[in-house]
């Protein structure tokens, strides 16, 4: 998983509530076989008119929002079921910071699995970053994440909580295996001192007795 540091980028508004994890990547895409290719149908319902032409009235499909690392949200973004593909999503269509009020329990835990930096502010912060990048084209902020804050070039700059152990997987870029590897000498340690005595077991009595 790659680190997260320090981050800059351009800013998206998507000014919607309650959008579910369905709506990011509808149902029919998680029977992919792999990780690989979600970016293309994030918000797929929404980004195009016939699967396949962008929709002009979509703002994640205006010129000026082209190429946004940061997502602006609304409250609950990313509710619904557990399904990681819209995580996997938000990463490849390059998005790697997510602020909205609040989020779905399991896309939150999901983001930090995947290096993707969720933030939560309250909702007049959310109003005057949603008006800003609407209104200034090529609005930028940065997520610094050594700090904690969230700032922009125009005065815009505040605090934002997260778990420590958190905060620890993104800087060090750690996911689940990433975690355990860090374990590995006391694992190997372990196996060394608790060696598999396969004899201790008694062979499994297998037969079967009846009269003929």
């Amino acid at each position: 998983m790659e680190p997260f540091n320090k981050h800059t980028g351009l800013v998206a508004p998507l000014d919607r509530v309650n959008v579910d994890t369905d709506q990011m990547i509808p149902i029919q895409f998680c029977k992919w076989v792999t990780r690989e290719g979600y970016g293309r149908v994030l918000f797929y319902k929404w980004r195009y008119l016939d699967g396949k032409t962008p929709d002009p009235e979509f703002a994640l499909n205006f010129p000026r929002y082209q190429g946004a690392s940061v997502l602006l949200a609304r409250a609950n973004f990313a509710c619904g079921s557990s399904r990681e593909h819209a995580v996997w999503g938000t990463m490849q269509y390059g998005i790697r910071v997510v602020i909205a009020p609040s989020f779905g329990d399991i896309f939150y835990n999901n983001c930090f699995k995947n290096g993707v930096l969720p933030i939560q502010l309250s909702d007049s912060q959310m109003d005057e970053l949603f008006r800003k990048a609407e209104t200034i084209e090529g609005y930028q902020l940065t997520a610094d994440l050594a700090s904690q804050t969230l700032s922009d070039d125009s005065g815009f700059e505040t605090s934002f909580e997260i778990d420590p152990g958190r905060k620890e997987r993104l800087l060090h870029g750690l996911d689940d295996i990433g975690l355990t590897l860090q374990l590995d000498a006391k694992i190997a340690a372990y196996e060394n001192d608790n060696p598999k005595d396969l004899t201790m077991y008694d062979p499994v009595d297998l037969s079967v007795s009846g009269e003929g």
